[in-house]
Formats: C-alpha cells, sequence, structure tokens
C-alpha cells in the first residue's frame, strides 16, 4: 500500500471535550497513518448547531495534542483539502445537494414537523417502528423551492435504491443490509444545513479519504453513505468498523455514566480524556490502555509505546467483539509506566496534572516536586502524590493535627511525644546541613543514646510537621518541608500542648 493512497480522517462534534471512545478512534486513525506513512487528518463536523458547544474545539484539540496525537491536515495545521470546519463548507454542500436533485437521487418532502411527528406517534401505538413513506408523486423541484420560499420548513431527502446494500467491511466482513430496512432520509434540513450523513460523504470523498476507522455503532449508517457514494459518482473508501468499547459490567460506557454516579451519590467515573487528565494518569499509559480495546499486538505484548505499537499496528488485527473497560488493568498501566519514565518525564505530568486542576502543588518549586517524586515510587496516579503532599502546600499556621495522632503519639504516656519534640528543638536548631544523611545521622544517634526505637522520634516529628500520623519517610519529610518550615511546626505542635495543659 503506497503511503500516498493512505488518508483517514477523526471527524469529532464539538460537544464537549473528547469521549475516551472518541480518543480510541482517533488512536486507530492515527495508528493507521503512521503505520503506512499516510496522512491523518482532523474534521470538525459542526454542522449540527442545535449540539455546538461554543469552546469545545479546543477542548478536542488540547485533549488530542494531550495524548500526543498530532494531525497532518486540519484546524490550526491547514492542508489542501480545506476548509477543515464543515461549517465552511457549506456551498460545497450544496452543490453536491443541487446535482442530486437534478439527477432524481433527491427530492423535497414537504412535510411539518407536526406532521412527522404524528407519523412517529401513530407507529408508535401500532408498536411498529417508523419507516418514511416516499410520496408518489413526489413533489417537483420548482414545488419544492417554491415551499422554501414562502417560508415552509421542507427538507431534502436521499431517494435510497430499491435493493439489497452490502457493506465489505475490513473487520466485519461483507454485511448485508436488506433494503427493506432501508429508508429514504434526510441530506439536507429545513434551515439549510446538511446532515451528518451528506456532509460526511461529500468530504470523504472531497478530502480524498481513503480508509475509514470508527465505531461499530456507526455500521448502520455506512449503507446511506454507500448509496450516496454511488449516486454522486464518489469511489467508496475501505471501511473498518471498530468494536464497541463496554464497562466492565457489560454497560456501554457513556458520557451519562457520570450523571448516573451523581444521582447515586458516588464518584463520577473518568470518561472523558480530560477526565483522564485530571484524575492524574499519564497520557502514555491512557494510549497505551486503550490501543489494545479491540486490537491485539500478538505475541502476548502489552505494554508498548507509541511508536512501538504504530509499527505494530494492521487493522487484521482487530477484533469484532466489544471490548472491556478495566479500570483496574488501566491503573495498574499507569502504576508501571510511572515506573519506567525518566524523572524529567515524571515531573513535566505531574506539573501538567497540577495546572489542569490547579492544584496547590504549583506553589512547590521542582526540586521539592522531584524529590516528592522520587520518594513516593510505587504511585499509582499523580491524585497520590497529591494526598501526600497536602501538609507541603498548607501554611504553617493552618495545620490540623488529627486528634487521634495527638492522643496515640504525642500526649500518651504522660506527654512523652511532646518531651520528645522538646528535647529535639535545640539539635534541630543546630544542625547546619538540612539534608537526609545528617538528619538520618542525628535522629539515629539519640535513638542509641537514649535506648529508643527510631518511632519514639520519627512518629512525634512526623505529627508535629504534617498533622498525621502518615507521610514520606521523616527524613524526606523534613528535607522537602525546609529547616525553617519545620521548625515552625514543631514549635507550633509545642504551642498545642501549653494550650491544652
Amino acid at each position: 500500500m503506497a503511503s500516498d493512497d493512505v488518508r483517514v480522517r477523526f471527524a469529532p462534534s464539538p460537544t464537549g471535550y473528547l469521549h475516551v471512545g472518541g480518543a480510541r478512534t482517533a488512536l486507530f486513525n492515527w495508528l493507521f497513518a503512521r503505520h503506512h506513512g499516510g496522512t491523518f487528518v482532523l474534521r470538525i463536523e459542526d454542522t449540527d448547531r442545535s449540539r455546538h458547544v461554543s469552546d469545545s474545539v479546543a477542548k478536542i484539540t488540547d485533549d488530542l495534542r494531550w495524548l500526543g496525537l498530532d494531525w497532518d491536515e486540519g484546524p490550526e495545521v491547514g492542508g489542501d483539502a480545506g476548509p477543515y470546519f464543515q461549517s465552511e463548507r457549506l456551498a460545497l454542500y450544496s452543490e453536491q445537494t443541487n446535482r442530486l436533485l437534478e439527477s432524481g437521487d433527491a427530492y423535497f418532502a414537504m412535510e411539518s414537523p407536526e406532521e412527522l411527528a404524528a407519523m412517529r406517534e401513530s407507529a408508535a401505538s401500532e408498536k411498529r417502528s417508523l419507516r418514511y413513506a416516499r410520496p408518489d408523486p413526489l413533489p417537483t423541484v420548482a414545488e419544492g423551492l417554491a415551499a422554501r420560499e414562502s417560508g415552509c420548513g421542507v427538507t431534502i431527502r436521499f431517494k435510497m435504491p430499491d435493493r439489497d446494500i452490502v457493506v465489505n467491511d475490513l473487520v466485519l466482513g461483507a454485511v448485508r443490509i436488506a433494503q427493506e430496512e432501508l429508508e429514504d432520509f434526510v441530506i439536507q434540513k429545513s434551515d439549510g444545513w446538511p446532515t451528518y450523513h451528506f456532509a460526511c460523504v461529500v468530504d470523504d470523498a472531497l478530502m480524498r479519504i481513503s480508509h475509514v476507522l470508527r465505531g461499530q455503532e456507526h455500521l448502520m449508517n455506512t449503507p446511506k453513505h454507500v448509496a450516496l457514494q454511488a449516486a454522486l459518482g464518489f469511489s467508496v473508501p475501505a471501511y473498518a468498523h471498530l468494536p464497541i468499547i463496554f464497562n466492565i459490567d457489560g454497560s456501554k460506557m457513556s458520557k451519562r455514566d457520570k450523571e448516573k454516579a451523581l444521582k447515586k451519590g458516588l464518584p463520577p467515573p473518568e470518561i472523558d480524556v480530560h477526565d483522564f487528565r485530571a484524575a492524574g494518569y499519564l497520557p502514555e499509559a491512557l494510549l497505551n490502555f486503550i490501543s489494545l480495546l479491540g486490537w491485539n499486538p500478538g505475541g502476548d505484548r502489552e505494554e508498548m509505546t507509541l511508536d512501538e505499537t504504530a509499527g505494530l499496528f494492521s487493522v487484521d488485527r482487530i477484533g469484532s467483539a466489544n471490548a472491556k473497560f478495566d479500570r483496574d488493568k488501566l491503573v495498574a498501566f499507569n502504576t508501571d509506566w510511572n515506573a519506567r519514565v525518566s524523572a524529567e518525564r515524571s515531573l513535566a505530568g505531574l506539573k501538567d496534572f497540577a495546572a489542569v486542576n490547579d492544584a496547590a502543588l504549583l506553589s512547590l518549586s521542582d526540586d521539592a516536586l522531584t524529590y516528592l517524586l522520587r520518594v513516593s515510587q510505587g504511585f499509582r496516579t499523580f491524585r497520590d502524590i497529591e494526598g501526600k503532599a497536602s501538609f507541603l502546600v498548607t501554611p504553617d499556621d493552618a495545620i490540623e493535627y488529627d486528634p487521634k495522632a495527638v492522643k496515640k503519639v504525642l500526649a500518651k504516656n504522660d506527654d512523652a511525644g511532646y518531651a520528645m519534640l522538646e528535647s529535639l528543638l535545640g539539635p534541630l536548631e543546630a544542625t547546619g546541613d538540612w539534608a537526609p544523611e545528617p538528619l538520618e545521622a542525628l535522629l539515629t544517634g539519640l535513638c542509641a543514646s537514649n535506648g529508643i526505637k527510631l518511632g519514639a522520634v520519627a512518629q512525634p516529628l512526623r505529627v508535629a510537621v504534617t498533622g498525621s500520623t502518615v507521610s514520606p519517610p521523616i527524613y524526606d519529610t523534613l528535607v522537602i518541608l525546609g529547616k525553617e518550615r519545620s521548625m515552625n511546626r514543631i514549635r507550633r505542635a509545642l504551642e498545642l500542648r501549653r494550650a491544652t495543659a
């Protein structure tokens, strides 16, 4: 397959953030293009103005860039097949619509919205699906134009051929759709805008798209597109319909899952790419995981870089069975990826997570964040780091002491923990080199000279500087916090003792 012959597209509708299922579609198209040295086109299908969200394009392009899926043609990049917003291509659609009207393959449909609603109600009362009945005789073009001029909300429908249609799919094989399952459908709405089906077909042809990789939910749309392509004299791209992504319980993975969870008082699951970004996942891990939702590289391989995946990718290894989104497996992937990326990459990921969430971690220096990452080895997501770092970003005078920790560690055995803090003030103040090794030598030396275990020293210090009994190792905790802040907090803990005495 010559590289010049391979042109694929990802064509999202600007209705919000990029759904993870859409990201899988974008990824498969990107992988196919990169594997064959072809062209990956980004097209914005914004003809449904009722669902258009003004800032959605920026959200989608930001999501794609975060994932590392660059496009060769499209918004902000350009190309010789543009424009790449369907809202800027209306003249092209009108030209092709007129061709179909002139050839008799399309006609004006004169039914009002009220009449169509009555048809649907009648079908529902008779417990049958509505199948649009083609008018006989058909309105003439002149009659349709006159009705439109008079203000009637007429549409234009495509006349489906009276035959079965076979879709030759690279994943599913030959799929035959019986003629009785097909009906004439709207290609131009009453407001003059094209429908998805029509704009999609015209754009795929004019943008020279060679392969269409999209979800199986589009399979029943494809016969309409094949029929349109035949009527317009367009070539038919190679179709590959990808498995649908389901939740682990077998339900379809949908944006509505968030609403359902909130109604039950549960935390909403990550559904959009932005959700996973905000939850602290690495894009490398998310891409690696979703690449395996419906595709198998062979050889029991799983964890791969994006370049490695592109080198292995082929349509013939895409399966037809539904894919299951196993969140536990994604967490495991992300944990492994956090352990394998460089310190520089991990720092960049943590800073991106903090920026997206406008988190207090942004106030910490790169050195502090790097140190924090190093002492948190084995973490799953950057959200885990945020939890461990809360004591760092809290002002010294705002640290809240866990009453259970105070009782168990500081006040127990006649204020033994408080007494330990008092005895540590002088030695810690005298420490010039505030680093792990000198601090470890100081504290272990105190333990040895007093015949006590390290916990008797470390735990009072931990409660004093963090407010709880959980933190990174005590030497690291003191170093990350710094000498001045550590001493401020120890003194504040001692003031707590006096306040309760």
